[in-house]
């Protein structure tokens, strides 16, 4: 797990901003879904967590390309301890800015024909967001029903990646499924889903 996680870590995000208008646009979208979806964080204030995004424009960036690409971020979570909130995608399919990308950079350049544009991994650690794990899709999926037609890669252990295989979830009968492929492959239904902590 260190070691997938340190892949993510490579890239460096170099310091973005939104316009004043893509702020408030954005806020107000964020907002609007917070108050939509209260199941997903019961007993949290949007005032609480504007105030976090406020204090962090390039959280605020990576929030909008979240949205831009289709995945609905919104707060499932609030780290006590940190006082940090956490977001994740949140749109009913796999997002459809993100998909037909296969796992990561290394699976890029093994494939030798019909490569994809990217791989998931490198597109969230530009983004500025991480997949999300195993356990953290499950946790997803207790506060609604996600991809019920689509697929979402979520980070892979070190020990399957190192033999060339790399998981993804989806929800098939009312079951939320762990799967495999080989890293190196990409779908049009399969995308990934990322985590934001503000």
């Amino acid at each position: 797990m260190a070691e997938t996680i340190a892949i993510m870590s490579k890239k460096t995000i170099s310091k973005k901003a939104l316009s004043a208008d893509q702020r408030g646009e954005l806020l107000s979208v964020l907002s609007v879904r917070f108050e939509k979806n209260m199941n997903r964080h019961k007993g949290l204030e949007w005032a609480k967590v504007l105030a976090r995004l406020d204090a962090s424009p390039e959280k605020l960036w990576s929030l909008n390309e979240m949205e831009i690409t289709g995945g609905e971020p919104d707060v499932v979570d609030h780290d006590k301890k940190t006082g940090e909130y956490i977001f994740y995608d949140c749109s009913a399919e796999s997002p459809k800015g993100r998909r037909s990308l296969c796992y990561d950079d290394e699976a890029l350049e093994e494939r030798k024909e019909a490569k994809p544009d990217g791989s998931a991994i490198d597109m969230a650690a530009t983004m500025g967001i991480t997949l999300l794990t195993e356990e953290e899709y499950r946790g997803l999926q207790e506060l609604g029903k996600f991809d019920l037609k689509t697929s979402s890669w979520v980070i892979t252990p070190a020990n399957i990646r190192k033999l060339g295989g790399a998981v993804f979830c989806d929800r098939r009968y009312d079951t939320v499924f762990l799967y495999h492929n080989g890293a190196i492959s990409y779908y049009a239904a399969r995308g990934f889903r990322g985590s934001l902590r503000v």
